[in-house]
C-alpha cells in the first residue's frame, strides 16, 4: 500500500476530548463490519463516551486508538484500485479544512485532507465544498480520468453547481477543470457522509478554541 493514500489517517493525532474521539470512532465506525473484533478493540475508545464518564486518556485508550488507525490503513480494508469497477468520491469540507475519501464497493481506497489557507477559509460554503471536490479530483485524477464515477458531497447547492450559471472567473475554471470527468454528483446527508465529515473536521476540531482574531 502507498503510504500517502493513509497519511490523512496515520497523522491523525490522539484526541483530548470527546467531541474529537466521536469524530474519529463516526469515521472507523463505517468500516466496522470489515474490523475483526471491532467492538473488543474499540471498548476502551467507546467507554469514553458513556454519559458522565470524565476524560481520562489511560494507558490502554492509546493501543485502541493506534489498532483501528491501522486497522482501516492495510488491507483488507484499504483496498487496491480496479479500474474495471466504478469508483464514488466523498469529500466534504469545514471552515479548517477539506477532506475526501475515494471507494470502490464500499471500500476505501485513499484518503485525503488538508488544512485551508487563508485566502481559502474566506470562500462561501458551498465554494469551500466544491474546493473540496476539485482538490480531490486532482489528487485522484489518475484514476478518475478516464473512469465514470460519482461525487457525494452533503452540500446541497454544490450537487447543483455544474448547472450553475452566474460564475466567478474562480468558478469557471473550476467547471472547465469538472469538464474533463465523467461523473454525476449527488447530495449525500451529512449524517450519512460521516468518513469525509470526519477528515474535514478533525481539522476544525483542532483548532475549534482558536481566538477570533487568528480565523
Amino acid at each position: 500500500m502507498d503510504p500517502a493514500k493513509a497519511k490523512a489517517i496515520l497523522e491523525w493525532e490522539p484526541p483530548t476530548k470527546v467531541i474529537e474521539l466521536r469524530s474519529f470512532l463516526g469515521l472507523i465506525n463505517y468500516y466496522r463490519w470489515f474490523i475483526k473484533s471491532y467492538s473488543t478493540i474499540a471498548a476502551p475508545l467507546t467507554d469514553l463516551l458513556k454519559k458522565g464518564k470524565g476524560w481520562i486518556w489511560s494507558p490502554e485508550r492509546q493501543p485502541a486508538f493506534d489498532t483501528l488507525k491501522k486497522a482501516i490503513t492495510e488491507q483488507p480494508i484499504l483496498s487496491l484500485p480496479d479500474l474495471n469497477k466504478p469508483f464514488e468520491l466523498h469529500t466534504d469540507a469545514s471552515n479548517f479544512t477539506i477532506g475526501g475519501v475515494l471507494m470502490q464497493e464500499g471500500h476505501p481506497i485513499a484518503f485525503e485532507s488538508r488544512k485551508l489557507n487563508d485566502t481559502e477559509r474566506q470562500y462561501t460554503v458551498q465554494e469551500k465544498e466544491m474546493n473540496a471536490v476539485i482538490h480531490c479530483l486532482r489528487t485522484w485524477r489518475h484514476y478518475l480520468l478516464r473512469s465514470k464515477f460519482i461525487i457525494k458531497t452533503d452540500n446541497v447547492a454544490t450537487s447543483y453547481f455544474q448547472t450553475q450559471k452566474k460564475l466567478t472567473p474562480k468558478q469557471a475554471r473550476w467547471q472547465d477543470f469538472l469538464a474533463e470527468f465523467d461523473y454525476v454528483m449527488e447530495y449525500k446527508p451529512r449524517r450519512a457522509n460521516l468518513v469525509a465529515d470526519a477528515l474535514s473536521r478533525k481539522g476544525e476540531l483542532a483548532d475549534i478554541s482558536r481566538p477570533q482574531s487568528n480565523l
